[in-house]
């Protein structure tokens, strides 16, 4: 099914997107930065996040069926329109109440904002497989432009919920966001083109979810551990070791931590998203065979293994916060984020590559099910390794992650490849 004007699907779906993980870096970094200067332990910490990757792992699963059935923009307006809800009802988040109704509400609000991200994420990715021009590597691309653009915005998200908990307070932030995402759904409403394609036939029903392409389920599978890795230190670890490091517990101390926080956050996802961006370049894309694709993500994959281990192993020689060990943390995770953001790219080519158009939303609401276990099992490791061994085990439990994707990816290369990138 062809749309009239791709080009301009394309920047609808794209500006639809943006405004979402822009609220959605936000949100993280409101609720982290709130809960922990309100004396949270890691675990807990963890707590709050659990059900938002659990309820990414059960919408990915429907979602790729959902967009199949009732087409990619009633998907994709969905996730929008969950989210503003969310907001509207963490606003309703009383001071007064204990830590368990505090940990029970916000998990349940956090739950309904996993559905919303990952209902609009697989609406926009399988709109890209159908959108993008098959020559040139156009595929590779498009999807490299969506996803790297998609995460700066995220990055500025992570800094804004920083400044607006700073300089707004908790509920004004949220309610803002809320009112300001409402608007963005009814433009996309209004502008999105007609014809964006994603149906299927009403006789497909629920069957075959799951990719018969041992490709798409063993790329699934490194992304898993990929998004992992990250996750580990990123969630939890990292923003309370850095929180205990900057704060001296006053208000105006809290305050600056939280702009350090949300600052090196934000230019971490930022810079993320520009490699990605900028990967098709660095890989050498344009007319290179997919077996060639392959063989880069693999190298690629190992390059990531031994950096958490050397920041696992700084940290524990330091013996406890100094200014040597956050310069050093700070070097190496961007790093990290570097060689990171070249395999999160392959692996976003691949999946599009790997997918029949004919079924294209549910191998990719599949491989997104894997990312966002990755991210449950990194979550609920970042507070457990945190404060079971600070630090140290923090990232060493990322480099074990690193080395479970480098190992999945390998198998990649056992499947018989063939063509070139579009």
């Amino acid at each position: 099914m062809s749309v009239p004007n791709p080009l301009r699907a394309y920047a609808a779906v794209t500006a639809a997107y943006w405004a979402f993980m822009l609220s959605d870096g936000a949100l993280r970094m409101l609720v982290l930065l709130q809960f922990n200067s309100l004396g949270f332990s890691p675990i807990q910490l963890a707590w709050l996040f659990l059900l938002y990757e659990l309820a990414g792992i059960v919408t990915n699963l429907a979602a790729g069926w959902l967009a199949a059935r009732f087409g990619l923009a009633a998907t994709l307006y969905g996730g929008l329109a969950l989210q503003i809800a969310a907001l509207a009802a963490l606003a309703q988040l009383d001071p007064g109440w204990g830590v368990a109704a505090s940990v029970a509400f916000v998990m349940a609000v956090q739950g309904v904002s996993g559905v919303a991200k990952d209902l609009a994420k697989m609406s926009s990715k399988s709109a890209v497989k159908l959108l993008a021009p098959t020559e040139a590597g156009g595929l590779f691309r498009w999807v490299a432009a969506l996803t790297g653009s998609k995460n700066a915005v995220k990055g500025l998200g992570f800094f804004l919920g920083a400044a607006l908990l700073a300089l707004a307070g908790f509920e004004a932030a949220v309610w803002g966001m809320a009112g300001v995402l409402a608007v963005i759904l009814l433009a996309v409403v209004r502008f999105l083109p007609a014809g964006l394609p994603g149906r299927m036939k009403a006789e497909e029903a629920w069957a075959g979810w799951r990719s018969n392409d041992p490709r798409v389920n063993r790329l699934s599978l490194a992304r898993m551990f990929l998004f992992g890795a990250r996750d580990v230190w990123f969630v939890v670890g990292l923003p309370v070791y850095f929180q205990a490091v900057l704060s001296d517990g006053t208000p105006e101390g809290r305050r600056e931590a939280f702009f350090l926080i949300g600052g090196f956050l934000a230019l971490w996802i930022i810079a993320y998203g520009a490699v990605q961006a900028f990967a098709p370049r660095l890989l050498g894309a344009k007319g290179q065979a997919e077996a060639d694709t392959v063989r880069k993500a693999i190298r690629w994959a190992g390059y990531l293994v031994p950096i958490p281990f050397l920041l696992a192993g700084a940290a524990l020689a330091a013996g406890g916060p100094s200014a040597w060990l956050t310069a050093t943390l700070i070097a190496g995770l961007l790093l990290f984020g570097f060689v990171f953001a070249v395999n999160s790219s392959v692996h976003s080519y691949l999946i599009l590559a790997y997918g029949s158009a004919e079924r294209i939303t549910r191998d990719v609401g599949f491989y997104y099910m894997a990312n966002a276990a990755g991210r449950l099992i990194g979550t609920l490791l970042s507070g457990l390794s945190y404060q079971i061994g600070g630090l140290p085990l923090c990232l060493a439990t990322a480099g074990m992650m690193a080395l479970a994707s480098w190992l999945a990816a390998r198998r990649l290369r056992d499947q018989p490849l063939g063509g070139n990138i579009r």
